[in-house]
């Protein structure tokens, strides 16, 4: 669980409306179903436009790895490579076949099947770096439509501050519906700016960083598995996995206390 998320997301809501009610300001006033929809709706259809299909379902795929976190833990997939180290060097690299199934990882469990089918190590890394790359590319691709939102709704709240305006100035001789449109200018402009700088761009930031972790964790495995086939000592892979590892806390640690 991503608890700096979740208390993020929540902070920053209840200093927005919490300010308002501080400043006497009703609830009902920021409600505007009208720039709402201005706004929304507007920059929907606008990332709807710039995006690619595929990146527009990986945006949202990746939606809960904001607020759940990343399910690959650096410590535990180091302890889990040297352990397979260790039982590469007593039993031989065919013995792994067995621990294999039971691996989640897609990435790892590939790269463990190719290296047991006998995969020359060149190509088995080459393999692995394009597969590795073109995942980059398309996390760098899912975190580019949240910021898109956040570059457009605040864009898109100008525009329904200015359909306010003009519903305003159509009305000068009647004051009674003048609060509306100025309403309507005013809270479309709010709904754009928080919305961008509150969500989509913490959104998109907050999705890289993430998928930063998974990557470095992947390529993590990609130098384990090319050291096992290498016949590499587990006590020298696990001090080798440990510069992947550099700034999470307790990995080092999990990653330890193997013998060759």
């Amino acid at each position: 669980m991503e608890i700096t998320s979740i208390i993020g997301l929540a902070l920053g809501l209840a200093a927005v409306f919490g300010g308002a009610i501080l400043e006497g300001l009703p609830l009902s006033a920021i409600v505007q179903p009208t720039a709402f929809i201005i706004v929304f709706g507007g920059m929907l259809g606008a990332i709807l436009l710039q995006s690619p299909q595929v990146d527009l379902i990986n945006a949202v795929k990746d939606l809960p790895i904001i607020f759940l976190g990343v399910k690959e833990k650096p410590g535990e997939v180091a302890e889990l490579i040297v352990n397979m180290a260790l039982k590469a060097r007593k039993e031989g690299i065919l013995a792994l076949q067995n621990e294999i199934a039971s691996i989640e990882d897609p990435f790892l469990k590939k790269g463990l099947e190719l290296m047991t089918d006998g995969t020359d190590p060149q190509l088995l890394r080459e393999l692995l770096e394009t597969e590795l790359h073109h995942y980059e590319e398309s996390v760098g691709h899912a975190s580019k439509v949240w910021e898109g939102c956040g570059a457009y709704a605040p864009t898109v709240g100008i525009i329904g501050a200015v359909l306010g305006l003009i519903h305003v100035m159509q009305n000068l001789n009647d004051p009674s519906k003048l609060g509306g449109g100025i309403a309507v200018a005013f809270v479309a402009t709010v709904y754009g700016v928080a919305g961008a700088n509150l969500l989509f761009i913490p959104l998109g930031g907050k999705l890289k960083g993430n998928r930063r972790q998974t990557i470095m964790t992947r390529a993590m495995m990609l130098e384990g598995i090319l050291s096992i086939q290498a016949g590499e000592s587990p006590s020298f892979i696990s001090e080798k996995l440990k510069v992947f590892m550099h700034g999470h806390e307790g990995s080092h640690k999990d990653a330890a206390g193997h013998d060759g």
